[in-house]
């Protein structure tokens, strides 16, 4: 069961290092997502370092499982607030799809490493 979770980290680190990168990165499709979900493109750059502060926590939680659970928070309140931006504009559903599996994933996490949240820097084996 272990290794699954390690998986599914693994899964969203790469998800917000290559989403924040992109965003900071000015990728044409980022920058055309929040035009029409009619948000400055200074929120871009601002959420392209937020998913890579939650890249940088799950990073960490490799070595320090309480951090993979805060970032896990960090990520899943950031997709939350993506799933809510596509809603306000009334985008499809399918456009606020993967920022829901996101925040699951990252919900998941959170469950997973509750146990050890009030000891950020103890290291599990």
């Amino acid at each position: 069961m272990y290794i699954i979770f390690i998986i599914l980290q693994s899964f969203l680190l790469v998800s917000m290092a290559f989403g924040g990168g992109s965003k900071l990165a000015g990728s044409k499709n980022f920058v055309e997502i929040f035009e029409s979900i009619r948000l400055p493109q200074w929120f871009r750059v601002v959420t392209g370092l937020v998913q890579l502060v939650g890249a940088a926590g799950l990073v960490i939680g490799y070595w320090y499982p309480a951090a993979a659970a805060w970032a896990g928070i960090w990520i899943g309140i950031t997709m939350l607030v993506a799933c809510l931006s596509h809603i306000r504009v009334k985008h499809p559903v399918g456009k606020a799809v993967p920022a829901l599996v996101i925040t699951l994933i990252a919900t998941a996490l959170v469950i997973v490493h509750a146990s050890v949240m009030s000891h950020p820097f103890h290291i599990t084996v």
